[in-house]
């Protein structure tokens, strides 16, 4: 091997090789701190274009999951402002049956009629107040609420109203019904009949679109974190793995280090061969 003061071969290869143990050194720091292996299209333009992708769909089904949500919550307040209507239709029931009795005197038949027009009042409230973020699928005022169910929002889920209004389609009792004879108590008690059935056919109608909603929440989330799981597969670093390879890369750089130092001192034995003797 020449030896010589202006090429150093031993030096530059193991400036080389420091240099190459630095780059890894950093890239394994880089892994600890991120989490990930593949960070920037860089590092792997593939896999990160295949995780970018992903990471857009799962940002949309975040979307979908919320509308589903709010889907859910509008669905659960209107089954019970449903539910709650369902049983003032049974109470009303007792009261009328009762105003058909013939041997009621004038003040009990009064009496019987107050509470009727006070259950009447009480349904009105609950299918104005039935609503959530400002949807209400009973007071038969608004048209049907579609909520996205796809991440390219091209398909809907649908939660129809249903009309509880008194004097509606359903409850056809109106709101100034009364029970104050025996012929008006036979007549509301036919319409409160049709009432009781329908509301019931419309609760059932409801409950089924409800439990479509919360079924596709539940897929919904479940594919999400599928989708996550799939993305953290890709991209996700080992710790552990690049734990054990960062001691050894510092090990390396330390042993570099003297490689290269010692390497830097070579030249120095050319002083030895121009002393006198």
């Amino acid at each position: 091997m020449t030896i010589s003061v202006h090429t150093n071969k031993s030096a530059l290869t193991a400036l080389q090789n420091l240099n190459k143990t630095n780059t890894e050194l950093a890239e394994t720091q880089n892994r600890i701190n991120t989490g990930l292996k593949i960070g920037d299209a860089k590092q792997n333009a593939a896999i990160w274009a295949i995780a970018q992708g992903q990471r857009a769909d799962i940002g949309a089904l975040g979307a979908v999951r919320m509308s589903l949500e709010r889907a859910n919550s509008i669905a659960q307040v209107s089954m019970t402002a449903g539910e709650t209507v369902s049983d003032l239709l049974v109470e009303l029931k007792a009261k009328v049956v009762a105003a058909m009795d013939t041997s009621l005197d004038t003040s009990s038949r009064t009496a019987l009629n107050s509470d009727f027009q006070a259950i009447l009042r009480q349904i009105t409230q609950v299918v104005t107040n039935g609503e959530f973020d400002g949807a209400n699928l009973l007071n038969g005022l608004g048209g049907n609420i579609q909520f996205l169910a796809n991440a390219e929002a091209t398909t809907r889920l649908t939660l129809s109203t249903r009309s509880l209004a008194l004097g509606g389609s359903n409850i056809t009792i109106p709101a100034a019904a009364a029970i104050t004879t025996v012929t008006m108590a036979t007549t509301v008690l036919a319409r409160l009949e049709t009432s009781i059935s329908n509301v019931n056919q419309a609760l059932g109608n409801m409950g089924s679109q409800a439990k479509q909603v919360e079924a596709h929440l539940a897929f919904v989330s479940k594919l999400t974190d599928t989708l996550e799981a799939g993305v953290g597969n890709l991209v996700d670093a080992d710790l552990a793995k690049e734990s054990a390879r960062l001691q050894a890369l510092q090990v390396q750089q330390q042993l570099g280090a003297q490689a290269l130092s010692i390497a830097n001192a070579a030249p120095q034995i050319i002083l030895q061969l121009f002393r006198g003797g």
